[in-house]
């Protein structure tokens, strides 16, 4: 009997180069003496007392005879890769010897290693200081796009007292000095890189190694779903998978994905995301469709979730990584929402929607394999939420009493795609209320509180209500320009309540000194409201991670950038 063999498999990963760049040549400790040494301040020594990581330094550089300093302090939020490598072009025109960088603890340490990086190739010898969780983090950007750096790691978090952080720093007071001054074995010991994620590159071929791992027996060929639990055993094992169940992206499913989908598989949709750098280019997202369980007909709307995701208001760099227990919700309003099934019916939130699990669920699992913002290794999250397996559901235009999104913003015949960095839903009853004016109360109650984002960090929410809400509000006069009004202006929290805690605040120009109570909302615009649901008293409010990220609202386009009607326009010739 002749020996059979599995389909190949595709990496999910896609290619990867991996570089390993040319540390800058180190200084000697008297050269360090009389020259200049840059401290950059990426904001996060705002917190607490971590402002005392660069005072030691410089108290300990001071006794040894160092005392030429520069500082600068800038965010990193809101930049993609090109601006940060743009602003330490800017930093190296100080022509400083050498560069202390500092904090990599949370959700800015990604975007502060491709600074640190920019500085290595730039000339600047460097030392990023870091602590938890973003150690790891910043471990596995540097390890995808550089291969080696110098990191300092330190253990302080957010009740550290000064001496405990001055403790830390002296305990690594050699290692930083090695890092800045030597070269050759020393400097090479000090820049290696502990990361247990991806040892081995994915193959030039892009296929994966599955079938070495499988024994084919002839007379398990036809049993429905044999050799799954080896292949996810492989998957899992590698961290190309979300835990799930996913179906095997063979090369056949591969290309049958396309076949709504007439866009080049080597277009770039997102550019250098996530630690592994990498651009996101349509093949990574078929891909990823295929172990989703997407059918080829959801393409255009991924395709389009991906460009609105790229959005350089949208944050992505940031958002793939960061300790906000959010997913990337995708909202589909028009009539390919219909034709796909993508729902906005009873349940849409939750199980039981083929094309909203698998298209959500696609988004996330090249997050994952392509970015490689894997939990436990390259994700800040804290600890996560079910939002991030998946996050789509659809606008129903028959039970909405006022325009749709897609109508808002393009035409009834177009189809619009908005995407959020967003928490889970979170629930408000009300089945006694007798009119709009008391159950607009209660949704405005459940759009704020101290413990969210948008205490801190006002931005957009999303109010999705029910077919019955949505008649009492109408019956008492609040239409959709109504009620983001009411929103705007009553969802507020008290000023004394906010300050001192959550997260820094990020907020329009004045409002900390204008801003009396302190709106969750900039304009009533960022107050997105969506009927959808079945009868009943449950609805719901979506309320955002808002760092430096906008909901973005992208029309579903065919390759020449005209509107797509129906997806039989999508379908290959």
């Amino acid at each position: 009997m002749p020996d059979k063999k599995l389909d190949a498999i595709l990496d999910p990963r896609g290619y990867q180069e991996r570089p390993i760049i040319k540390l800058a040549t180190r200084v000697s400790l008297d050269k360090l003496k009389n020259s200049k040494i840059l401290f950059y301040d990426n904001t996060k020594l705002s917190f607490c007392y971590y402002g005392e990581v660069f005072t030691r330094i410089k108290e300990n550089f001071k006794k040894i005879g160092i005392s030429n300093f520069v500082d600068y302090r800038e965010t990193v939020r809101g930049k993609d890769t090109k601006m940060l490598e743009e602003y330490a072009a800017m930093l190296a025109k100080e022509k400083p010897a050498a560069a202390v960088i500092a904090l990599g603890d949370m959700g800015t340490s990604s975007a502060t290693t491709i600074v640190t990086i920019a500085l290595e190739k730039l000339g600047i010898p460097s030392v990023y200081v870091t602590a938890p969780p973003g150690s790891g983090v910043v471990r596995g950007v540097a390890f995808y796009r550089a291969g080696n750096l110098c990191l300092c790691e330190i253990d302080i978090y957010q009740a550290s007292l000064p001496h405990d952080i001055h403790n830390q720093i002296d305990k690594k007071w050699d290692y930083i000095i090695t890092s800045l001054t030597e070269n050759g074995e020393k400097l090479a010991k000090a820049a290696d890189i502990d990361f247990r994620l991806d040892r081995i590159k994915p193959a030039d071929s892009g296929f994966i190694p599955l079938t070495d791992k499988i024994v084919v027996n002839e007379n398990e060929l036809y049993s429905p779903g044999c050799y799954m639990e080896e292949f996810m055993d492989y998957m899992d094992e590698n961290h190309i998978s979300d835990g799930l169940p996913m179906i095997p992206p063979t090369q056949k499913r591969y290309e049958k994905m396309f076949e709504y989908c007439p866009f080049d598989q080597n277009m770039v949709l997102a550019y250098e995301v996530g630690p592994s750098g990498k651009n996101i280019t349509v093949k990574d997202v078929a891909v990823a469709a295929v172990m989703a369980g997407c059918k080829p007909q959801y393409m255009p709307v991924l395709v389009t979730a991906f460009k609105a995701l790229s959005n350089q208001k949208y944050n992505f760099i940031q958002s793939v990584t960061t300790s906000y227990p959010g997913g990337n919700l995708v909202l589909v309003s028009g009539p390919l929402a219909r034709e796909l099934g993508i729902s906005g019916m009873q349940g849409c939130l939750g199980p039981g929607y083929p094309a909203n699990a698998t298209i959500g669920r696609a988004v996330n699992l090249v997050i994952m394999n392509v970015c490689r913002s894997v939990p436990g290794f390259c994700d800040l999250d804290c600890q996560a939420s079910a939002v991030e397996f998946t996050y789509c559901f659809g606008e129903e235009k028959e039970l909405a009493p006022w325009k749709t999104i897609n109508e808002e913003y393009f035409k009834e015949d177009e189809t619009a795609v908005l995407v959020l960095k967003a928490e889970p839903a979170r629930d408000f009853i009300d089945f006694l209320s007798l009119n709009g004016g008391d159950l607009i109360d209660t949704i405005t109650d459940t759009c704020f509180t101290i413990g969210s984002n948008n205490a801190y960090l006002p931005g957009s929410l999303i109010i999705v209500i029910t077919p019955d809400h949505a008649k009492m509000l109408m019956d008492f006069g609040y239409d959709k320009d109504k009620i983001r009004e009411h929103i705007h202006l009553r969802a507020v929290n008290e000023t004394a309540m906010v300050k001192g805690r959550g997260i820094v605040p990020v907020r329009p120009e004045g409002w900390d000194e204008k801003k009396h109570p302190m709106p969750v909302t900039r304009s009533p615009e960022d107050v997105f409201v969506v009927v959808a649901g079945g009868r009943g008293g449950h609805s719901q409010v979506i309320l955002p991670w808002g760092l430096h990220s906008e909901a973005i609202i992208e029309r579903v386009e065919l390759p020449d950038g005209k509107p797509a009607k129906k997806i039989s326009d999508f379908k290959r010739k």
